[in-house]
């Protein structure tokens, strides 16, 4: 039978605040529910909305929080960690910046940051199985990502061994959410290791092809990468589990490329823009996920450098609906069509 995915959902981390209605998960949700959107993203970072800790001991809790966003109309899409899976492998250039994704007691203490980070997504993967939740996303980490660009000339052996680290420091987290009956989407990000399809076959390649090792599809990564978005999902489409629908531009000039000259977001050749006023080809992008029968969650995370968040969310929910393809059950020339037999085709043939 062919698929329909699931739509639309939000990811609420970029909307959570101290200010309601988004300081906790019953207002958020039911923020969510007016404006259209049938399931949520959780950030299971943030406490005002969704303890993990909890979540991952607790079917009791867990239960308590489905209940909580089905009385808003809405389901649980999948837990993220992006922050979490950010600092199981971060390169010590990136030491000062990341600590502030961590708790105080970890900071200066990569080691410690490190085992916190296991130990939260540890926790993530029993939180995703006590809510049945078939998805998970998150970031990879880098180790290699300082060394994108290929001068200072790259040593021998130096990404391959980034890799392989990689790989060793995530194998046991896939196991348990493996356990957990839970694939995990990466998002493909630059500032991660791994940031586009070649990459991602390196990590996949150390992992022996781990099941669990997925994609959370972003095209507006890929744009401002200027790789081609439709032909990835031609590619990739087996691995790809959870779809984040954000949109870019990318508009060069004479002073500025994709890597757009350490300008503030508003101002770069590459930015990201609210549903439908960037580049995107959202049709493209719907119809080739319908063609390969993708099921899952379609969900906005919204990042725009000029336009209001609440406006964004409110324009994003009808858009994703208007996306998402009802995927037929019949062709649509069976109307033309006759009874035909093993006989029949050979005369057609001429044999």
């Amino acid at each position: 039978m062919p698929k329909t995915m699931k739509g639309p959902g939000i990811f609420l981390a970029q909307f959570a605040s101290d200010e309601a209605p988004f300081n906790s998960l019953p207002s958020i949700a039911k923020w969510a529910g007016s404006l259209g959107y049938k399931g949520i993203q959780i950030p299971s970072w943030d406490g005002r909305l969704f303890d993990l800790e909890k979540a991952a001991s607790s079917k009791v809790y867990c239960d308590e929080v489905k209940g909580i966003c089905a009385d808003a109309g809405v389901e649980i899409t999948e837990l993220s960690t992006h922050l979490q899976g950010q600092l199981v492998a971060v390169n010590p250039a990136y030491d000062l910046a990341f600590d502030a994704f961590a708790p105080a007691q970890v900071h200066n203490n990569p080691k410690a940051r490190q085992a916190w980070a296991v130990e939260q997504m540890m926790m993530a993967a029993k939180a995703s199985a006590n809510l049945g939740l078939e998805g998970h996303v998150s970031f990879p980490g880098a180790l290699a990502f300082p060394f994108v660009y290929p001068w200072p000339q790259r040593p021998e052996g130096l990404i391959d061994e980034a890799f392989t680290e990689l790989a060793k420091r995530w194998k046991p987290i896939l196991n348990a959410f493996d356990e957990a009956g839970t694939d995990v989407g990466f998002e493909i990000h630059p500032g991660e290791d791994i940031f586009d399809g070649t990459t991602f076959e390196m990590f996949l390649d150390k992992l022996e092809g781990h099941k669990r090792c997925c994609i959370n599809y972003d095209p507006s990564h890929f744009l401002l990468q200027q790789l081609d978005y439709l032909a990835f999902i031609d590619i990739y489409h087996e691995r790809i589990s959870a779809f984040h629908v954000k949109d870019a531009e990318f508009n060069p000039t004479g002073r500025q490329g994709v890597y757009s000259g350490y300008a503030k977001w508003v101002d770069r050749a590459a930015r990201f823009r609210s549903l439908g006023d960037g580049q995107v080809d959202f049709g493209g992008i719907f119809s080739k996920l319908a063609q390969y029968d993708y099921d899952r969650w379609a969900v906005i995370e919204w990042e725009c450098c000029l336009k209001h968040p609440e406006d964004g969310a409110a324009e994003g929910a009808p858009f994703i609906s208007d996306h998402i393809i009802r995927v037929t059950e019949k062709a649509f020339d069976d109307f033309a069509g006759g009874e035909t037999d093993h006989e029949t085709n050979r005369k057609m043939l001429g044999l």
